[in-house]
């Protein structure tokens, strides 16, 4: 009897369920969704986080799309508003963690904790009395602590080298500004670079302030650095595209099924319409960055070097939730200004996340002979007429390969680890004052300054408590020396000074920028682009 009217109970609700949402006027897809959520939280065996069931419903619904379409929950979406407005209100402070330390890096200019007093290498040990340091706390618990509203104060204890006792900072929380553009300086009297490394809403400001910079200290020509860059805001690529090309001149434009066509165009007035310029690309640029590398490209306003870039040609919109959650949600592909669309191949047959790893293993980004596009993918530039090619990212017009033989698995094992950075900040932490006092400016450093064999020892010996070790013994530790070498010189530069010290020190011996400095060189950038090498 009680099976009976169980059974009864179950389908008395069901059935009014599916009367309900058919009054409502509910498609019928809709409906069933809504019933088939009813039935799981009323008699699903235990207790359900209706929540989290509904989220995951949400997250399975987009993976059937693309892989851009994605859910964020409130959290996530507060953090990526931070990113892309380029602020956020806390101590500003760049910081690193060692061995359950917190090291500060750098202090922000004008933050809480300059004002304060507060220097690189100082070592935070609370906050608000709660111990930080030595209990494994996690960097997101961390930050959630020394984050908070503008005008709340936080309380934090610092341990100083030299310094017997403890310091004790009351700081009073602000609006952070955080940088996209992190590096601009000038490599000789005639040519400039510039690093981005996202695209936000206070990019085009910065880079247009950077490049005044430079152009007052004489830059004639410009590399603009795009390694790395994952993308962001459209219209920050826009802008940024408009400061290299003619009036009138497309950009870009996007076109969906339920959006028409949009063009965005050249306004004109653009800061640096003349001088050669040079963009590096690698494949980890995408999206924006594949938006202004393309219009650069198409118009033949400067030569793109580098390796394929990763191939993002969706454009999505934010649709904000009643909870503020948020569904970003692919309505357009985006096509450079010769029609183009770069977007890579995805969908139920195609391993989308391990495209990089499968470019690799076919030898694409050692070789530019390994990397092949059909036909129905050719494109021709506007003014030039030179051959280019969309489905699949950015193809550079000089391609650069990836030397292997310097990123050997000893080294990636130990930068993957962090071991690189926590040896150079011991060291740091060790040396500065002696290093400041020795070496006035990065060209000093970069002069005179070379990795010892106390470094490298250190290196390797915290490398060895890991249980790393180069499997092809000294030969393989050998051929590792000079990148290690010159990224753990690169990485004290920036903690001495700042990212674009870093950049100055790394590009010293980077083949994309050596070979983008060699290009922009040339009097005649046409000659370069007609050249078209694929090297």
């Amino acid at each position: 009897m009680k099976k009976l009217f169980y059974a009864a109970v179950t389908l008395l609700a069901l059935t009014f369920t599916t009367a309900k949402a058919q009054e409502s006027g509910l498609p019928e897809q809709l409906a069933k969704l809504l019933h088939s959520e009813n039935i799981i939280t009323r008699f699903y065996v235990d207790a359900v986080n209706e929540n989290k069931v509904v989220e995951a419903g949400i997250r399975a619904m987009l993976k059937e799309l693309d892989p851009h379409s994605t859910y964020s929950t409130p959290e996530e979406v507060k953090s990526i508003n931070e990113a892309m407005q380029g602020n956020f209100e806390g101590i500003g402070i760049q910081f690193n963690i060692v061995e359950d330390t917190l090291y500060v890096i750098q202090t922000t200019l004008n933050g809480p904790s300059e004002k304060a007093g507060i220097m690189a290498g100082d070592r935070i040990v609370s906050v608000n009395d709660t111990a930080i340091a030595g209990v494994k706390m996690s960097r997101g618990d961390i930050m959630k602590r020394l984050r908070g509203p503008k005008g709340s104060t936080v309380k934090i204890n610092i341990v100083r080298n030299g310094v017997p006792q403890q310091l004790v900072f009351n700081l009073t929380r602000d609006k952070i500004v955080t940088y996209s553009v992190d590096a601009a300086y000038m490599v000789d009297k005639k040519n400039g670079y510039i690093h981005i490394n996202s695209f936000g809403a206070t990019t085009h400001q910065e880079f247009v302030t950077k490049l005044d910079s430079l152009k007052r200290l004489g830059m004639k020509n410009l590399i603009l650095d795009l390694q790395g860059n994952g993308g962001g805001l459209l219209q920050a690529a826009v802008d940024i595209a408009n400061e290299f090309l003619n009036p009138n001149d497309l950009i870009v434009y996007t076109e969906g099924r339920v959006f028409p066509r949009y063009d965005y165009v050249a306004r004109g007035g653009g800061r640096f319409t003349k001088g050669n310029l040079a963009v590096i690309v690698d494949e980890t640029s995408a999206s924006a960055s594949e938006i202004l590398a393309g219009a650069i490209q198409d118009w033949d306003r400067g030569v793109v070097v580098g390796r394929r870039s990763f191939g993002k040609g969706l454009v999505q919109r934010a649709f904000t939730l009643p909870d503020g959650a948020m569904i970003r949600l692919t309505v357009s592909r985006y096509y450079t200004p010769t029609g183009r669309n770069i977007q890579k191949p995805y969908g139920d047959s195609i391993s989308y996340g391990n495209d990089l790893m499968e470019r690799y293993n076919r030898g694409e980004l050692t070789s530019a002979d390994s990397i092949h596009f059909p036909d129905s993918l050719k494109f021709t530039t506007i003014r030039m007429g030179r051959t280019v090619y969309g489905g699949g990212g950015i193809m550079p017009d000089y391609f650069v390969p990836l030397d292997t033989n310097k990123y050997t698995k000893y080294h990636r094992d130990i930068v993957n680890r962090g071991i690189m950075l926590q040896v150079t900040l011991r060291y740091l932490d060790r040396y500065r004052d002696e290093l400041t006092k020795r070496y006035r400016n990065i060209e000093e450093f970069a002069a005179k300054f070379v990795v010892d064999e106390e470094l490298l020892t250190s290196l390797r010996t915290a490398a060895e408590k890991e249980n790393i070790n180069p499997a092809g013994g000294e030969e393989e530790y050998e051929r590792s020396l000079p990148m290690l070498s010159l990224q753990m010189k690169a990485l004290l530069a920036r903690d001495i000074w700042n990212t674009s010290e870093y950049m100055q020190i790394f590009n010293s011996e980077d083949e994309n920028f050596k070979r983008a400095l060699e290009l922009v060189q040339t009097r005649d950038m046409n000659a370069v682009l007609r050249k078209e090498k694929k090297e």
